[in-house]
């Protein structure tokens, strides 16, 4: 991948250097007891791109999506975050999904608002509860916030055998995706049909917001591609290999030996790799309206 020299984004928040241990883990609501076995199948499925680990474990006990909880303030960014070549690479992505969203929305006649990025060492509070290294990078609707533990990358190569550049790219251009639905009203949309579902159905609609938001990525991949020749060879299918590697049957298949289908919350490798390549074929975000197909 084709990066350096590109434009860094200023939206980076740091806290790695915080010394927040998160405590406690995450916050449920509404008195719900949730045994470990349902936490760890959660731990799981939101190991990838997922948008939040809460919002996870609520769709596998049947319940609504946990609204953001009132937290501790995020200590200030005292420092900007280190210049070593990670972090400027995850600056320069986020930098250019900025470039690319922002130019998406100006053409529909509408202003794109970035998130922010927050790099973090183990856990850090968050509008959505307390993020863990554990749960893999997520984004959180409550704070608009993209939240990822560098380490992360380290684990998508050791654990699941997915390496390059492009496809560490995908893990943010995913969160970014799910910001995107967040600004369109997608989330809340979902949200409140959820309410209304039995576990199963709420699942089925976790896994077409996971899929467009890889379709979202595959969009920005398409457009940054055309305005800054930023993809080489192998990298598309370096990305396709990451949503192989993480499809809910792989994982559940990796985790327990067996899959169970109903509990999918973030779409099959296969489905992950048809929509990443939906967009990044196409470039449209019309052609990523996961909820509208019979067929995912």
């Amino acid at each position: 991948m084709k990066w350096e020299g590109n434009r860094e984004s200023d939206n980076v928040e740091d806290r790695r250097d915080d010394g927040d241990s998160g405590g406690g883990g995450f916050g449920f609501g509404g008195g719900r007891s949730i045994g470990l076995g349902t936490i760890a199948i959660a731990l799981v499925a939101s190991y990838f791109f997922g948008i939040s680990p809460t919002t996870v474990l609520s769709l596998l006990s049947g319940g609504p999506v946990s609204q953001p909880q009132s937290q501790q303030a995020p200590r200030p960014n005292r420092t900007g975050p280190a210049e070593d070549r990670q972090t400027k690479f995850v600056r320069t992505v986020l930098g250019d999904t900025e470039d690319v969203w922002t130019q998406i929305f100006r053409a529909n006649g509408k202003t794109y608002p970035p998130p922010t990025l927050v790099l973090f060492s183990n856990a850090t509070q968050t509008a959505c509860g307390t993020g863990q290294t554990a749960s893999g990078p997520f984004y959180c609707p409550g704070d608009r916030k993209v939240y990822i533990d560098l380490s992360f990358y380290q684990l998508m190569q050791k654990r699941f055998h997915v390496s390059g550049e492009f496809a560490q790219a995908y893990v943010i251009a995913h969160e970014v995706g799910h910001h995107v639905q967040n600004l369109m009203g997608i989330m809340d949309k979902v949200n409140s049909a959820e309410r209304q579902m039995s576990k199963a159905q709420a699942n089925a609609m976790s896994v077409r917001l996971e899929l467009q938001a890889d379709c979202l990525a595959g969009v920005w991949a398409f457009h940054a591609n055309q305005a800054r020749s930023i993809l080489e060879q192998g990298d598309v299918e370096g990305a396709l290999n990451a949503a192989t590697a993480i499809g809910d049957d792989a994982l559940q298949k990796q985790a327990q030996g067996y899959v169970v289908p109903d509990s999918f919350t973030h779409g099959t490798s296969a489905q992950r790799v048809r929509w990443f390549k939906q967009g990044v074929s196409t470039g449209e975000v019309k052609s990523c309206n996961t909820f509208e197909v019979k067929t995912l």
